[in-house]
């Protein structure tokens, strides 16, 4: 899927859309890269002179990265966290980096989806972690509710 498709399954848009393709792998995972340029918003303040991805915008670009995998539970229900577990950072990710995700679905219960992901630089693990999210119908969830 190219940004544009993805949009046509989560509601994210710029600055927040994290994830520049996604695709199944035939396997069952879910696999989707994200190249970072150096101007998004999270890295003018983290860390000036010495910019690395917060860890927080990692875990948000692999739960973006597990989109393909759900597109069609996605089509009229919203992805919200709902919790993360044994997240692992280990290898910074800079500007100019390439970062792969290989995400797996480990369970499902009714809307309730639980991810382990992967995210690689140049093969080289940089997080890693299972991330647990739950399904919401669009029109239920509205600003201020």
């Amino acid at each position: 899927m190219t940004r544009e498709e993805i949009k046509s399954i989560l509601p994210h848009r710029e600055p927040m859309l994290l994830v520049d393709e996604a695709f199944t792998d035939g396997e069952g995972r879910s696999r989707g890269r994200y190249t970072v340029r150096g101007d998004e918003y999270f890295l003018q303040g983290h860390f000036p002179g010495a910019p690395v991805v917060p860890g927080v915008i990692l875990c948000e670009m692999a739960s973006q990265a597990s989109c393909a995998m759900m597109a069609d539970a996605l089509k009229d229900k919203l992805p919200l966290f709902a919790g993360m577990n044994n997240v692992k950072f280990k290898t910074p990710v800079h500007p100019g980096d390439c970062i792969e995700f290989v995400c797996e679905l480990k369970r499902s219960m009714a809307l309730c989806y639980i991810i382990k992901a992967e995210g690689r630089v140049n093969g080289k693990l940089c997080v890693n972690g299972e991330f647990t999210f739950f399904f919401v119908e669009r029109d239920k969830l509205t600003a201020g509710q």
